[in-house]
Parts: C-alpha cells; structure tokens; sequence
C-alpha cells in the first residue's frame, strides 16, 4: 500500500488519528534522577570500555587497516565544515546502509534544503554509503562516536542535525539522551526485535526503558517486532513494513549479473550469499558430495576479511575455485567461484538460479531474503531465521522460498529445482509478486517522520 508523504498514521501502520496527536501527550522522558541511576551507572562503564575499544580497532586493522582512517571521528571530532541544515541517518554497517538507500533518498526530497549526515560503525559499512551515495552532494558520510557524553556532544555541536534517524537495531542511551536534552527528535526507522533480542535487552530493564523512551517514535518492520518493542516501554510504535522492499535493484548490478552469466555459460548456478563463518564448510561438503560437476557453487561471504579464508577451505576439499577478482575465465573444471567483492550482491543473484540464504545454517538468526525475491531468484533458508522471523515465515507461505533443516537438505532442494526449470519458474514468478506486494514502507517511514516533528515537544 502506498500512501503519502503528508498522510495521517496511528499505531499499528493504519490511517485515522493523527500520530502527531500522540506524539504530544508522549510520556516525560525526563524522570527523577533516581531513575537515571541506570543511565549513570553505563556512563561508568564506559570509563574503561573506551580504551578497550580503541584496542579493539587496532585488533581488527590487522586484517582491515581502515579501521584506523578517521578515529579522530570515533570521539567526535571531525574535520571537514558542516553542512547546515542537515538531518542524522545512521545506519550501522552495510546490510543497514543498503536498506537505508530508499529512506534517505526520500528524504533528500522531501527536505531539499537540508543535507544528510550519514554515520556508520564499521569501515564496510562507510564504503557500501560511498558506493550508493558517491555522486550525491547532499550527503556526507562519517562515523558515529563512541557513546561517551564528550564524544557525543562532539558531534551534535558539529553537525546540529534538525532531526535524527537510526536504522534497525542500533540503540545508544547517551547518545539518546543527549539528542532528547538538546530538543532533537530521533525516530527508529525499519526496527526490528527478535525475541532473543528482546529477552536479552528485558534483563537491563531500567536502561532499555530509558534508551527507548528517549526516542520520539519508532517505525516497525512488522507488527511482532512492535509488540516486543512496546513491552520494553517504547511509546508512539507504528507497523511501518520492512523498507527493503522499497531497494530497486540497480541497473547497472543487474547488467554485471548478466556479463557474470555470460562469463560461466549455461551451467546451472547455485548460489551461498552472505554466508558467516562455519557454513560455508557445511555447504561445500554437502556439495562436492551431492552436487553433478556441471553445477558451479558461487560464494560470497558477508564479512571481506574472510574471503581468503573460505578460498583455503574450499582448495583444501579439492574444489577447483576462481575468485571474482582475478577476473579469470570460468573453467567447465570450476566448482567454487568465489565472489570477493562488495557492493554487488544483486549482480550474484541476478546471475544465479537458486540461492542459500546465509546466517540461516548456523544460530546467526539469518540474512535478509528480500534481494533475492526482488530479482525472481528463489531463496533457500535453513532453520535459523529469527531476524527475519515474519519475513521468512510469509516468503515460505507464498511459495516464494523453501524451508530446509540443515545445510544439507538446503542443498538437496537447491539442486532439486535446479534440474526443474518449470518449478524454478514458478517460483521466480512468486518471488517478484512477493517483493512486490510488501513495498511502500518508505512512504510511511516519511510521513512518521513528518509527525514526529509536528508533535515532537521542546526540551523541558
């Protein structure tokens, strides 16, 4: 369902009273310092956690020495002028940045007069902004501070957003409550919370309320999601729908699909997309045991530092494998191409016949489906999808993706539809009638924006 910019939404994602109304009479989120004891007590802990954190960057330089291009940004300090007026959009890494490609192109048109300050945490996450958002002049892309209140107030006073957008999952409560000290309205754009995820966030019962109850609104993925969300003390929750189902592929990704295609041939084409660390040797056994040698299994890893790592072991199993960068020809005698790069994960799918879903193989709690449906490539998930928990359960409903037990299984029906052109067709069709019929959720997401400012109240 598309709907306005400027329509009226109440709880629950339907039209009728004015959200703005309930922003309003939204609860004080300025308690009695008792109750900030728990905001205090996470303020200590940061005391040494930041040097640890630090630690922790140069750790991780080992293989990724980005990590340690702009630190001066990670205590929030930053270099070049800030543009003004400009709304925050912070989207974690590169899964969060690409679902946040829709929503921060809509408001780039709705504000033409503000610019967007784009945050990440991790240097894949900067890259996936600068590959989307390259050519756009109106947007800027740093990374969020560490949540400490002198690095926090560091980039308020730099960038003085009018208003703020996280993406998913990512809560900070001093950040939060610097944002809400300082009059500035944050929504929770495309949240999503697992039941694990809402279990582990009810044993800091006080912290979660406050972190939450700092922000303006929150716009929910579905409507599970909203009810978890609500019974941690959020306030103003409104179903909103998942708004990667708004993401068009990319021209370009898909005609790199179609030379990806053209470079292997007829072969039929399996594909592991963002698999995590433990499933690709899971698939590649049950590969090279099930598989004819005509298949050829493509690989991309989620995380780029493992990309040499899954190579190593798909050669020690005897795999024949080519990598996507060394731009080599695609053997008949290839069983394993390995996709290391980023940023092009609709060309794997588009040059794909059945994909494996990764994170769903292992208790990771699965990778998001929706690409591969919104390309007609049929996905195969395991039983690990509590991420995706409603997304996955509806996909499976649809026929628009198969449910399998383990890695195994996974391969067994991946190969299966494979040697069934008709069935595969079929379900091609009912991925694309699925992507389609759940869009519209960037719409909404701005018109909850556009609410929340009307009712957003000053600072006390």
């Amino acid at each position: 369902m598309e709907m306005s910019a400027r329509s009226q939404l109440s709880p629950g994602g339907r039209t009728g009273k004015p959200l703005a109304g309930i922003l309003s009479r939204r609860p004080n989120t300025d308690p009695p310092m008792i109750s900030r004891l728990p905001r205090f007590l996470y303020a200590l802990v940061w005391l040494p956690a930041l040097p640890l954190a630090l630690l922790r960057l140069l750790w991780r330089a080992r293989r990724q020495p980005a990590y340690l291009a702009n630190l001066g940004e990670r205590l929030g300090r930053y270099r070049h002028a800030a543009p003004r007026p400009s709304v925050w959009v912070h989207a974690v890494s590169v899964g969060e940045t690409r679902a946040a490609e829709p929503l921060v192109r809509a408001i780039l048109a709705q504000w033409p007069d503000h610019h967007v300050v784009l945050t990440a945490m991790t240097p894949t996450g900067r890259e996936t902004a600068q590959s989307l958002f390259g050519g756009e002049g109106r947007i800027v892309s740093v990374y969020l501070p560490y949540d400490v209140g002198l690095c926090v107030d560091g980039f308020l006073d730099h960038f003085q957003p009018t208003f703020g957008v996280i993406m998913e999952t990512e809560l900070w409560p001093t950040l939060l409550a610097r944002c809400r000290a300082r009059a500035i309205p944050v929504m929770l754009a495309n949240a999503r919370l697992s039941a694990r995820s809402a279990a582990r966030y009810a044993r800091w019962p006080s912290l979660t309320r406050l972190t939450l109850g700092a922000l303006a609104t929150i716009g929910s993925q579905t409507e599970d999601d909203g009810r978890r969300l609500a019974a941690l003390g959020a306030h103003a929750v409104v179903t909103t729908g998942n708004i990667k189902f708004d993401i068009t592929p990319p021209a370009p990704l898909l005609a790199l699909g179609r030379r990806f295609r053209a470079r292997i041939g007829d072969r039929p084409v399996m594909l592991l997309a963002s698999s995590r660390d433990g499933e690709e040797a899971l698939v590649i056994d049950a590969f090279a045991r099930l598989a004819d040698p005509s298949v050829l299994l493509i690989i991309v890893p989620r995380h780029p530092q493992r990309f040499d790592t899954v190579a190593q072991l798909a050669e020690a199993r005897g795999m024949r494998l080519r990598r996507r960068s060394d731009e080599a020809p695609i053997e008949a005698s290839t069983r394993v191409w390995l996709g290391d790069s980023m940023g092009e994960m609709f060309a794997y799918y588009g040059c794909a016949d059945v994909a494996l879903i990764g994170g769903s193989w292992l208790p990771f709690g699965g990778q998001n489906l929706i690409e591969a449906c919104a390309v007609g490539t049929p996905p195969v998930i395991g039983p690990h999808t509590w991420n995706f928990s409603q997304i996955a359960e509806q996909a499976v409903a649809a026929h628009a993706a198969a449910r399998a037990e383990d890695a195994a299984d996974g391969v067994r029906i991946a190969l299966a539809l494979l040697k069934d052109a008709d069935r595969r067709r079929e379900r091609a069709d009912a991925c694309r009638t699925f992507a389609a019929a759940h869009t519209g959720a960037t719409q909404r997401s701005v018109a909850l924006i556009e609410a929340m400012l009307t009712g957003f109240p000053a600072a006390h």
